[in-house]
């Protein structure tokens, strides 16, 4: 068995480190979400807070961890008779990005259900996870209906399985910790709100803070055991304040002027719904035990603002989570007249006096507290277009997004679920039957009654009950809609340049980021311009890095289109070999000229027929303007084997004759 890093041991990410011991304390604070580059400890964190918990009491032979002082009435594996119990280390379960729906809730054997009546019922890692930790790994790469489920297991504190009408509930009362990279992608703002808190986290810039970060894992891949050893006492004392927190908890009072200062903080921020008041409220009542305090102060209700809110302030897929702390410190001091007069915490107690009531043990070199400087738009590492020189011009600001209507790809797919174009999914209206291809997720009732009803006096059928064989049952199948790839292939080079003309460009593309964020795609950017093509922004789920990436991008130089869609080409096939199942859509941005190297239209026209010839969906948007046109952009279209939009036509009421050009264009190519 591996010995986990200790929790104490990770050098800074205070806030982190906070937010998980505040769950630890009081897990009805929701859990939390931790959002941050790649590399910096988030799930070296979430795993070693395991060996913080306390040990939990268990029912012996309990699949469900009832506690044996009120076991769950309703457990499957019930009823328990009260009494002593078996004590276990609280667990952490971790749910993989990959898992089905049976093996998150549980399975229910279907075949005994329908022929004995009997609810043979498999336990899922929600089960397993009860009273204990459930860890989420790249939260934002996990379905959404995986997501739904989860988290509505937490806020209910029970998981429910239901199979055709056969249901089966057990307690699941878990500390929820999700980890995430953003730059994969975003969750949706409703599933952001479900998580209690959220943390920022980012590796530290101080060279004497990196230094230590590498010295300790360097000892502790050397000698875990020894390295462990050296923290079991900090390790210790932390466990043993949480114990305290805990027992304190019951007698925090969260008195009228602090629940004045969380309403007002809300309010000011103009959160959506109540959840927030009450995440808040929950926190600082947790600060407060963590302190070693009974009264809720201002500080306490100021970190507990800082921890539940800015992710809850995210208004758009584009917008960054943050909080205005001058804003904050305004509203706090505006209606902070002596929130609880009567309090009086003893200054040398845990909390100690500006200590905020809250900060886990610093072990590790100082943080000076201050966050990495976020970089400028067009800093962000990624390679710049070449061709670069006198006639470049600066960025452009996009002009403002507008609302469009679905571009889908034709046919049926099978690719991961989402909401453009029509596919097969687990999820959707039931479409017909089938045999089961492995395990049975989706019983067809009515189709598997169907099957067995023939055999029943041959299987020697005497009862009421139906003789029911494995070769029975069936399969629903199912349509749903798909998330697609969405790649962008934009013309930057000197033709495109206009500072208006980019900027209506930018918002273009800018508008159809917005569609595939709330369509669940992934996107890609291809740029062209000078010389050469330039993959901007690799496939991924991440609208929010294709936005950063298209407002810092330059114009000037040539116009290198074929190379455009011969890179373009390039990154779906290699897309192709790492997601089979999604389908593509080609959005080409340009005005149609190809000018550099010899026969530059030519080479162009040989390039787009490689889409037609693989019936790649695809959409050329016509940015030419100008008294005189030479509608090249339409030429194009016509040799990707898709439709033109101009941008003046590419808005809702507008865009509906091109969705049905672009799936009746690929019809005729297919």
């Amino acid at each position: 068995m591996t010995t986990p890093y200790p929790f104490t041991a990770v050098v800074g990410q205070d806030d982190l480190r906070l937010a998980l011991l505040l769950n630890a304390v009081s897990p009805q604070v929701g859990g939390v979400l931790v959002r941050g580059e790649k590399g910096t400890a988030k799930s070296t964190a979430v795993r070693a807070l395991s060996a913080l918990l306390p040990e939990v009491d268990v029912v012996p032979g309990c699949r469900f961890s009832c506690d044996p002082g009120s076991p769950d009435p309703a457990c499957p594996d019930g009823p328990h008779e009260p009494g002593a119990g078996a004590e276990r280390p609280a667990r952490m379960v971790e749910l993989p990005v990959g898992a089905s729906e049976d093996r998150l809730v549980g399975a229910l054997d279907i075949e005994r259900a329908l022929a004995e009546g009997v609810k043979a019922f498999e336990p899922g890692l929600l089960a397993d996870a009860h009273r204990g930790i459930l860890y989420v790994d790249e939260v934002n790469l996990l379905h959404d209906h995986l997501v739904d489920l989860l988290l509505d297991a937490a806020a209910m504190g029970a998981s429910y399985v239901e199979r055709e009408g056969v249901s089966v509930r057990h307690a699941a009362r878990f500390l929820l910790v999700g980890t995430m990279n953003p730059e994969e992608g975003e969750l949706r703002p409703q599933l952001l709100d479900r998580f209690g808190l959220t943390v920022e986290v980012a590796a530290s810039r101080e060279p004497d803070q990196r230094v230590e970060v590498v010295r300790r894992r360097l000892a502790h891949d050397d000698d875990p055991a020894a390295f462990a050893a050296r923290w079991a006492d900090e390790e210790a004392a932390v466990r043993a304040r949480i114990v305290a927190a805990r027992e304190l908890l019951p007698q925090v009072r969260l008195g009228d002027g602090a629940l004045r200062q969380i309403a007002a903080t809300c309010a000011a921020f103009e959160v959506d719904g109540m959840r927030a008041d009450i995440v808040m409220a929950r926190t600082a009542t947790a600060l407060a035990a963590w302190a070693g305090r009974t009264d809720v102060l201002a500080e306490d209700v100021r970190q507990a603002a800082l921890l539940a809110l800015p992710h809850r302030r995210r208004r758009n897929p584009f917008d960054a989570p943050g909080l205005d702390e001058d804003k904050l410190d305004e509203t706090l001091e505006q209606f902070g007249d002596s929130p609880d007069d009567d309090s009086d915490p003893d200054p040398d107690g845990p909390g100690g006096p500006g200590g905020g009531g809250g900060q886990p043990p610093q072990d590790g070199p100082e943080d000076n507290g201050d966050s990495p400087a976020q970089p400028e738009a067009g800093d962000s590492g990624e390679p710049q277009p070449s061709g670069a020189g006198a006639g470049e011009q600066s960025a452009v600001r996009a002009s403002e997004p507008f609302r469009t209507k679905v571009l889908s790809v034709p046919g049926l797919g099978e690719g991961a679920a989402g909401r453009r174009s029509r596919a097969r999914t687990e999820h959707g209206r039931t479409t017909g039957a089938r045999r089961p291809r492995g395990t049975l997720t989706k019983l067809h009732l009515a189709a598997t009654v169907q099957a067995a009803a023939p055999h029943q006096r041959a299987r020697g059928r005497s009862g009421p009950g139906l003789v029911v064989r494995r070769d029975d049952l069936r399969q629903a199948a199912r349509e749903g809609r798909e998330g697609n790839l969405v790649l962008f292939v934009v013309d930057a080079s000197g033709s495109m340049a206009a500072r208006q003309r980019m900027s209506a460009v930018k918002g273009a593309v800018l508008s159809l980021l917005l569609d595939a964020y709330q369509r669940r795609d992934k996107v890609g950017l291809v740029t062209f311009r000078g010389k050469d093509a330039q993959v901007a922004l690799p496939p991924t789920s991440s609208v929010d890095a294709a936005a950063a990436r298209l407002e810092s991008l330059p114009t000037g130089g040539r116009t290198p289109l074929a190379a455009g869609l011969l890179r373009a080409h390039e990154v779906l096939r290699v897309e192709r070999l790492r997601d089979p199942a999604r389908r593509a859509l080609v959005v080409v941005v340009t005005d149609g000229r190809a000018t550099g190297g010899p026969e530059p239209v030519a080479l162009a026209g040989r390039a787009a027929r490689l889409f037609a010839a693989e019936g790649v969906a695809s959409v050329v948007v016509d940015c030419e303007s100008g008294p005189v046109r030479l509608r090249l952009a339409g030429q194009l279209a016509g040799e990707l084997g898709g439709s033109a939009v101009t941008l003046d036509e590419l808005r809702a009421d507008s865009i509906a004759g091109l969705v049905r050009d672009v799936q009746g264009t690929s019809r005729r190519a297919a």
